[in-house]
């Protein structure tokens, strides 16, 4: 088993990151050999050029969502499209400030709800953030039972939360009874000399039985352990399915200003689903799955992109 300290992951190649809040005491992780199971590329674009239907569906409507978001979600490509960035092939979440439908700020929220939702894994995402006072990037996860066990019972894990007048700092949070709303298991991450705005950056969630990980860049800077949970209930047993969205206004980073500058995009390089290559079978063939399923702990509705055996994080 090959062990690694916090800190000296920050080898990697990046500047030194910031904790900006304190780490309880050093923590390791393990050498885990993972298995793709779900990903989009985004490298070859839809029919329409919006996000691939047989992966992502669409959050729409402009009630605030509990957060006083300004907001209208749309599914139009206007919002959410794919596009060359950076000589990548990308999906684009747009915000606009455009008063369509008679709401000020128009954006995108795509999810693979009753598409794709997996227990327990890697969840990684390559991302570039849009850039302003009162907008909100999120890469984030929602308990699939929310229906029959409601927020914040179902569980909420985010990856990735930006409050767009802060470039070089992100956060993560966990969601759950005991600590929601104001009050989730929070973690912030920064960088001196690097901006989320001006490159590519890879988020991700390592998530098991008795713990959730937290990356950037392959940086763990935050662990949850289940056993250490004694003040809320550890719900996060169950599949998720991913969310990815630009907020405008809302409760965590305040509302557009004077000096905000529209349109603004958060840029998607990739989305990518692993499991522990001991939760899957031998033999089990992943490629172009056309109906309803599961395999070990994730479950599909569609055809899936190329699978195999990777290191995650490599491109």
């Amino acid at each position: 088993m090959k062990r690694y300290k916090i800190i000296l992951l920050a080898l990697l190649g990046f500047s030194l990151p910031l904790l900006l809040e304190s780490c309880e005491k050093e923590e390791t992780i393990e050498n885990t050999e993972w298995v793709l199971v779900w990903s989009d590329e985004f490298n070859i674009p839809t029919p329409d050029n919006r996000p691939d239907p047989l992966k992502w569906t669409y959050e729409l409507g402009a009630s605030g969502y509990g957060n006083q978001e300004l907001q209208n979600y749309t599914d139009r490509v206007e919002n959410a499209s794919y596009t060359i960035h950076e000589g990548l092939g990308c999906l684009k979440i747009t915000a606009l400030n455009d008063n369509y439908d008679g709401v000020a700020y128009s954006s995108a929220r795509i999810k693979t709800e009753g598409l794709f939702e997996q227990r327990y894994g890697r969840f990684e995402a390559r991302l570039k953030l849009p850039y302003g006072p009162g907008l909100w990037p999120a890469f984030w996860m929602l308990g699939a039972n929310y229906d029959t066990n409601e927020w914040p019972g179902c569980g909420e894990i985010d990856i990735m939360e930006n409050k767009g007048y802060q470039p070089n700092i992100v956060s993560s949070a966990l969601h759950f009874p005991g600590h929601s709303g104001g009050n989730p298991i929070t973690q912030t991450f920064g960088y001196e000399k690097q901006r989320f705005d001006t490159g590519f950056h890879l988020f991700a969630v390592e998530w098991d039985e008795s713990k959730i990980d937290f990356f950037v860049d392959n940086v763990l800077y935050k662990r949850v352990k289940a056993a250490d949970v004694t003040d809320g209930e550890w719900v996060f047993d169950h599949p998720f399915f991913i969310i990815l969205n630009v907020a405008v206004g809302g409760t965590f980073g305040g509302n557009p200003t004077g000096d905000t500058v529209f349109p603004q995009s958060m840029y998607v390089d990739y989305v990518r689903v692993y499991q522990k290559s001991t939760y899957v079978q031998p033999g089990s063939n992943f490629g172009n799955t056309s109906s309803n399923g599961s395999i070990g702990d994730w479950n599909f509705n569609g055809a899936d992109s190329d699978k195999g055996l990777l290191e995650p994080g490599l491109q």
